[in-house]
């Protein structure tokens, strides 16, 4: 979570998570949206499914090639 985080947070763009109610929120730089991310986390046994969109096609492939590595 942390490497995917500061993968994120290297990103020049929007990193946006939908969320359930349709909504977009930024992840990007949010320290707060990142600490609720992490509470989920710990509280899933270190597992967390959320759906991102990256406008900015550099950040899109960083975070694709981040979870490339990661399989």
């Amino acid at each position: 979570m942390k490497n995917f985080l500061d993968t994120v947070n290297a990103c020049t763009g929007k990193v946006n998570m939908l969320c359930p109610d349709g909504k977009k929120r930024n992840i990007n730089g949010e320290e707060r949206v990142q600490d609720s991310l992490w509470r989920q986390y710990r509280q899933n046994k270190n597992c967390l499914r959320f759906v991102l969109e990256i406008p900015n096609p550099t950040d899109y492939m960083s975070i694709v090639s981040y979870y490339a590595g990661d399989c």
